[in-house]
């Protein structure tokens, strides 16, 4: 009983696997193709300055904490769940930065260790909140932001924690590997964790199951996955990724700033659905995910350098997550009748 049911979740016929790789292929292409399209608006609307080395390392490193982000939340809308609180959770996972390496004096690579422990943590209490207490993610999340928002505030003092006796820590997102060249750590790491995921995404139980919970959760716990055991395995998995982004993002100012990350969750979450995973879950891809962010910093430098005002920025993008949205609903009505 228990292999006939995994075998009716885990297999597919050919026809339809056929069909959802052309689909998935067709969809990839289509976000390269609107990646391709807005630099080249840009380039000409901003000749000479657009397509410099400076300005493309400028866009590398806005996408750097944002696509680390979207990543890790990549897994979890998979899942058919939500995360809310990766904004304010990266927010918060800098100041701790600050505690260990500044306040506790800690060395760098054992505060940054911490860091990245303290994100799985709070991804953990989001795992346990939606797989075993059973709160709905968007209820759970949205709980987490505040919390994650207020204990920023509370544990810093409300003041900025700077790292001016940790030079190397700055160095971590700013520093060029490449003398002469822009080519900041951060971005490199952000490649790198670009490759995992996708190992994890495509190679990895990791991603099977998140697939299969996405699909059918019911269907998946009968075939004997434990379904609350990867659910919360991947929001710290999530956490992961939030810890990262919270080094990067402080060592990127050189400072723990407890204020900010409300509305950064909105442009990871974004940049997730522009790259075509199905916000109700088991479609989605790193590469898509990757596009979108992509999609989502070079808009926004383009219009910044155009000199559009930051309202009428909010109003593009929305109007960009909009569309993405309404292309998904279309995909799946054309999957369902098919």
């Amino acid at each position: 009983m228990q292999q006939t049911m995994q075998q009716t979740v885990q297999t597919k016929s050919p026809a339809s696997g056929l069909l959802g790789g052309l689909r998935n292929s067709i969809q990839q292409l289509l976000a390269v193709a609107s990646l391709v399209l807005i630099v080249i608006v840009f380039a000409i609307i901003n000749p000479g300055t657009f397509l410099t080395l400076t300005n493309m390392s400028t866009i590398l490193t806005a996408v750097t904490t944002v696509g680390i982000l979207a990543l890790g939340v990549t897994f979890v809308i998979i899942t058919g769940g939500i995360d809310l609180s990766i904004g304010t959770g990266m927010i918060l996972c800098g100041v701790m930065a600050g505690v260990f390496v500044t306040n506790l004096g800690l060395p760098v690579f054992l505060g940054i260790l911490l860091t990245i422990v303290f994100g799985a943590i709070l991804g953990l209490i989001n795992g346990f909140n939606i797989a075993v207490l059973h709160l709905p993610p968007f209820i759970a999340t949205l709980g987490m932001m505040m919390v994650t928002q207020g204990l920023s505030l509370v544990i810093s003092g409300t003041k900025p924690i700077y790292f001016t006796d940790t030079p190397s820590f700055g160095a971590i997102m700013n520093h060029s590997l490449v003398p002469g060249m822009r080519l900041p750590v951060g971005g490199v790491v952000f490649v790198v964790l670009i490759v995992i995921a996708w190992v994890m995404l495509q190679k990895t139980l990791v991603g099977r199951n998140a697939f299969a919970i996405g699909s059918n959760e019911k269907a998946t716990a009968l075939s004997g996955v434990n379904v609350k055991r990867w659910l919360v395995g991947i929001y710290v998995l999530c956490g992961v990724f939030v810890g990262i982004a919270g080094v990067l993002s402080a060592s990127r100012l050189s400072s723990a700033q407890p204020t900010g990350g409300a509305g950064v969750e909105l442009q990871a979450i974004a940049a997730v659905i522009i790259g075509g995973t199905s916000m109700t879950g088991g479609r989605g891809s790193i590469v898509g995910t990757v596009i979108g962010a992509l999609i989502m910093a070079v808009l926004d430098n383009g219009l910044r350098m155009a000199g559009v005002a930051q309202e009428w920025q909010q109003v593009a993008i929305g109007v960009v997550v909009l569309v993405a949205v309404y292309l998904d609903i279309v995909r799946k009505r054309s999957s369902s009748s098919s």
